[in-house]
């Protein structure tokens, strides 16, 4: 681990990470546990997204209100997320304030309320937030890609649940999540800015000694056992037909994962990038055009979205196939190899230059891999890779039984024209 990280793990198993920035105006902190959507069964699908919603609604030592007031009254900001993997509660505050946000975020995840009156409010609220994701179709068809890579499986559900998910989760079933996930050799905390190491170690160890840890249940590796291309189409009246194309790909600590983040970088991470250069630019066949790269612990995936012409989707999918095919058959240029780790170098140095996202780099490293590599380990890596690297890395996630197409626009009678196009050499 780098000097500029320091690390502690208290008797009960909680892990301290942190990174003082000296010269910066504030700090953040943030509680993460590893718990999220992947560790759900069917039945209670989004139990970890609502408890996290109702974290927010009061603690013991905190009213709802009181949260908010006490962040946001001296200037600082407060959030939740819940992931396939892991939640994390987080705040960025003005430097003086590091007390006040531990407080804060400790109270809410050890001690929340979890209020009938408010589980019932919250239900409502999250069943609108569902419907809200369904009615858009750039986020839906995100959804319908998830079910295409890991059918019947946690990865393959929604993080939000189900509606009928969501109506069985009761407040004996959240007591009985957070007993089971919200304990101590289970949570990292995670702080960058001004602030102490030493001193913050105290006074998280004078608030979480006192409880104790146990084993936590892992969730079930996935299984990916694909033979043909798949697509799932949703034939409905938008402007704009939506398409999320997507492979199997990398895990988390993938020797190859440096190659295929840079192979993202020069497919469609900018506007230099060879897909928006040859879809937008050129051919005028789409507004949104990108590329996601996802890493799990057992898995990931490699990702192409773009908002494509109603008229043009045919046209469209045969570029996006046919760029994707140039990485496999031959090496990316020296001009476009360099630029490509520049940008991935000079996006990363420029994030964690600010204390809320090193926060997040070292919290999610930490509960994700359990070590943090430094920016310096980092160059390292990216300036090990070659371009027969890249190549390669293309050519095993780029494989047509490993294709996975969903779409939602106008799209009748077009499933068969669409499906016959999903061919990789």
């Amino acid at each position: 681990m780098s000097s500029t990280y320091r690390k502690t793990v208290l008797e009960n198993g909680l892990r301290i990470i942190t990174h003082p920035m000296k010269k910066m105006q504030s700090v953040a902190f943030g509680v993460w546990i590893k718990t999220g959507g992947r560790y759900e069964t069917a039945d209670y699908k989004g139990i970890a997204h609502y408890f996290e919603h109702l974290v927010f609604k009061g603690s013991k030592k905190y009213s709802c209100r009181r949260i908010k007031e006490s962040i946001e009254g001296v200037g600082g900001s407060l959030n939740g997320f819940t992931s396939e993997e892991v939640t994390c509660y987080l705040v960025k505050m003005p430097k003086a304030h590091l007390d006040l946000a531990l407080d804060i975020l400790s109270d809410m995840s050890i001690n929340p309320l979890l209020d009938q009156e408010e589980i019932e409010k919250e239900r409502t609220v999250i069943l609108e937030e569902a419907k809200m994701y369904k009615d858009l179709p750039q986020s839906y068809v995100q959804e319908l890609l998830d079910e295409l890579l890991w059918p019947g499986q946690p990865l393959g559900m929604p993080i939000i649940g189900s509606a009928e998910s969501i109506s069985r989760i009761d407040k004996d079933s959240l007591i009985s999540f957070k007993n089971r996930y919200y304990v101590p050799s289970n949570m990292i905390i995670s702080a960058a800015g001004v602030l102490e190491h030493n001193k913050l170690v105290r006074r998280v160890k004078g608030i979480f000694s006192p409880f104790r840890s146990k084993q936590v249940s892992a969730f079930s590796k996935v299984k990916e056992d694909q033979l043909n291309p798949q697509l799932k189409l949703l034939d409905k009246y938008t402007e704009q037909t939506h398409l999320a194309l997507g492979f199997h790909g990398f895990k988390r600590d993938h020797p190859s994962r440096y190659a295929l983040g840079l192979l993202h970088v020069i497919l469609g991470a900018n506007m230099s990038s060879r897909l928006f250069n040859e879809l937008r630019e050129k051919k005028g066949l789409a507004y949104e055009i990108g590329t996601q790269v996802k890493h799990f612990h057992d898995t990931g995936a490699f990702i192409v979205h773009a908002g494509i012409d109603n008229h043009k989707v045919s046209e469209a999918l045969g570029v996006i196939l046919a760029e994707l095919e140039k990485t496999k058959e031959r090496l990316v240029t020296l001009d476009e190899f360099r630029r490509a780790k520049d940008f991935y170098l000079g996006q990363l140095t420029l994030s964690l230059e600010e204390t809320l996202d090193h926060m997040l780099w070292i919290g999610e490293s930490t509960a994700a891999l359990n070590e943090v590599h430094s920016l310096k380990d980092i160059i390292k890596k990216i300036n090990r890779v070659k371009r027969q690297d890249i190549r390669d890395a293309a050519n095993s996630v780029f494989k047509e039984n490993s294709l996975n197409l969903a779409l939602i626009g106008p799209l009748k009678d077009s499933e068969q024209s669409l499906y016959g196009q999903l061919c990789l050499k």
